[in-house]
């Protein structure tokens, strides 16, 4: 039979109508370390390579101050007017709505929405590199080392993206917090992996390879395009600033949501930027000019096979719920603008009733299941045609790291707290925003540059 939108009406609803918020801490926490450390971790090491000893590690922290800075103003967007008392916006761009206007907000929308389907096309390359390194380490373990081990990602992709396509009918954001605690372990896992199989790399040789301007190139000018989509891959490793609303929308209060999400938000950047360094530093340190794109499927490592098998298992874990996190928010939109669009449809507003033998019954939409298989079969189409993984990250973290991180916040601090121009605040904000516009664009050409040398070989 038939069940009428909303399904909100049988769940425990908040003050506003929508599903009762049970967010805490470390169910905020376990979100943040989801959303930021993915794949980028794995490239880490590689964009270290790039910049040497002193640029490298400087980057990373830098980039991890500029992330609070922008979740310190992105956390007050949250309510509107006031911050703890204010109306909530439970989605980035309905932040952007009620502070800077309508076209402002399409703006943001047009970034929001691309970066995060860029980021699961990502996933579904990272996805099937690791399935794929997983059987080439057996191989090189049975075979030796020089075999000819090398086998096509396309397959692997296709695997995911038919995974996703099932755990794409999860509801809503509300219903996947299992699924990132169980991501956010999976992510501590293959990072301590990383770092582990890096140090033991560097006490069994017994030296610090690497030097302080990093790995030399043919030209100068090759140099300068690595060094360029280097910060786009560490600006990549940083990217939940888009969907922090819609994390801190998860939250219970008192205390008040901002407060909840900038004291998860320096814990879970203090744990990542740690794991960051170590599996940078140490793996640039273990290979030196050698050092692999990606730290655990580029194979620098050989042995323990079963301990590299182990790490990509648990990449691949974490990117299944990885995904979801990034495409959620996707579906949320397009489906209540489609359901507003059209509310006499039944195509799209219709949730029937299933019971199956031994499972408890379910709902669901024609719509909702049309929709988010297309966008799963998208993504994955997409990641076969482009499959070159520093290049996508490089890429993906210089479109978002400006106008998503940095822009929209500062515009909004402005509006919100009533900062006249040429004040104190409003200068080193503005500069502030100018600096990080400058590294987003160095990124976006450096990466380009290497798309098009990848696809031209």
């Amino acid at each position: 039979m038939a069940v009428k939108h909303e399904l909100e009406n049988s769940l425990l609803l908040d003050d506003d109508g929508r599903t009762r918020r049970t967010g805490t801490l470390w169910s905020c926490i376990a979100h943040i370390i989801t959303a930021v450390i993915g794949s980028g971790v794995l490239s880490l090491a590689w964009s270290v390579a790039q910049l040497g000893w002193i640029a490298g590690p400087v980057a990373m922290l830098c980039f991890a101050i500029v992330t609070y800075v922008s979740v310190v103003l992105l956390s007050d967007c949250y309510r509107y007017p006031d911050p703890v008392t204010g109306t909530r916006n439970y989605s980035y761009m309905d932040a952007v709505r009620v502070n800077l206007g309508k076209t402002q907000t399409c703006l943001c929308g047009l970034f929001q929405y691309l970066f995060m389907y860029g980021i699961c096309t990502a996933y579904v390359i990272t996805t099937s590199t690791s399935m794929s390194a997983i059987r080439r380490s057996n191989c090189y373990h049975e075979k030796g080392h020089n075999a000819p081990c090398e086998y096509v990602d396309t397959p692997y992709m296709l695997v995911f993206g038919a995974v996703q396509i099932v755990t794409s009918q999860i509801p809503d954001f509300h219903s996947i917090k299992w699924l990132s605690v169980l991501a956010a372990i999976m992510s501590f896992a293959y990072s301590l992996t990383g770092f582990g199989l890096g140090l033991a790399t560097v006490m069994e040789s017994g030296m610090i390879k690497g030097s302080i301007t990093g790995a030399p190139a043919a030209t100068r000018a090759k140099k300068l395009w690595l060094v360029f989509e280097a910060l786009g891959d560490i600006a990549y490793a940083y990217p939940y600033a888009l969907i922090l609303l819609e994390i801190q929308d998860t939250l219970r209060s008192p205390p008040p949501e901002n407060k909840t999400m900038k004291k998860a938000s320096m814990i879970a950047l203090f744990l990542t930027t740690l794991f960051y360094l170590l599996c940078g530093c140490f793996g640039y340190a273990a290979f030196g000019n050698s050092t692999p794109g990606n730290l655990l499927t580029g194979l620098g490592f050989y042995e323990p096979y079963w301990l590299i098998d182990f790490a990509n298992a648990c990449i691949v874990l974490h990117l299944v719920g990885g995904y979801q996190l990034f495409s959620q928010p996707v579906f949320t939109f397009v489906e209540r603008w489609s359901s507003k669009k059209f509310p006499n449809s039944g195509f799209l507003n219709n949730f029937y009733s299933i019971k199956l033998p031994l499972l408890p019954s379910f709902h669901i939409n024609i719509f909702r299941i049309c929709f988010r298989t297309a966008y799963v079969v998208s993504t994955t189409v997409i990641a076969t045609v482009f499959p070159y993984f520093n290049q996508v990250l490089g890429l993906l973290g210089a479109l978002n790291f400006w106008p998503l991180a940095i822009y929209f916040p500062v515009e909004m601090y402005f509006v919100q707290n009533k900062i006249e121009a040429w004040t104190r605040k409003w200068v080193v904000l503005r500069t502030f925003s100018f600096v990080c516009f400058l590294v987003s664009i160095v990124g976006l050409i450096g990466s380009i540059e290497g798309i098009v040398s990848a696809k031209s070989m």
